[in-house]
């Protein structure tokens, strides 16, 4: 799946400059992972190491398969299925690479990962899916969105800013955070390039 591999990055939770169509259900249906782990949602909030100000929101959701909802995101890969901002088959490297890949000298990354119920993780993937493409500038108030319609998540807001719906978040009972920081060059040609490289040489 991954022996030939093309990241298309975009600048920040902007313009979507990733013209690829949606991939169809088939391909959708191939690419689907089922994380063994336990039920949960992880909350990605990426922060300007140099102004502190929130750049970038996202959030991934284990329930009946595991995939990524990145409103307006910053992070393509073409061996890895989207559709409506929605990206499948979020394997364990997947999910690692699509960290450190906004982990770099002018970022830092903070994860908050929080279990859940089975069907409150359901419900967070068929509204993620339902949510669509997001428009430039929109990936907190379409993350928020999804959220704050979730049992035990009312007391979010539906907010334009990552550092406020981090906040947020993290005020919620059993949230797990960590924090990220790489020194990868700002437009990741190096991260990049390494990452291909481990996968062409896996068997």
């Amino acid at each position: 799946m991954f022996s030939v591999l093309t990241l298309v990055i975009l600048a920040g939770c902007g313009a979507g400059n990733d013209m690829r169509p949606d991939a169809s259900a088939e391909v959708i249906s191939s690419a689907s992972y089922r994380h063994d782990g336990p039920a949960a949602l992880t909350l990605y909030t990426m922060i300007n190491n140099r102004s502190g100000a929130g750049a970038h929101t996202s959030v991934m959701i284990n329930g009946s398969q595991r995939v990524i909802f990145d409103p307006a995101g910053t992070v393509r890969l073409s061996a890895v299925p989207e559709r409506g901002d929605v990206l499948y088959g979020i394997t364990p490297q997947v999910a690692d690479f699509y960290a450190r890949a906004h982990a770099r000298e002018t970022y830092h990354v903070v994860i908050q990962e929080i279990d859940v119920s089975p069907e409150v993780a359901e419900q967070a993937l068929q509204l993620a899916i339902a949510s669509g493409p997001a428009a430039s500038g929109f990936c907190s108030a379409s993350t928020s969105a999804v959220l704050r319609q979730l049992p035990g998540f009312e007391s979010i807001g539906r907010t334009f800013f990552p550092k406020r719906l981090m906040a947020d978040f993290g005020k919620l009972p059993g949230v797990r955070t960590t924090k990220l920081f790489e020194n990868d060059e700002d437009d990741k040609s190096v991260a990049i390039a390494q990452f291909e490289s481990s996968l062409a040489t896996q068997p």
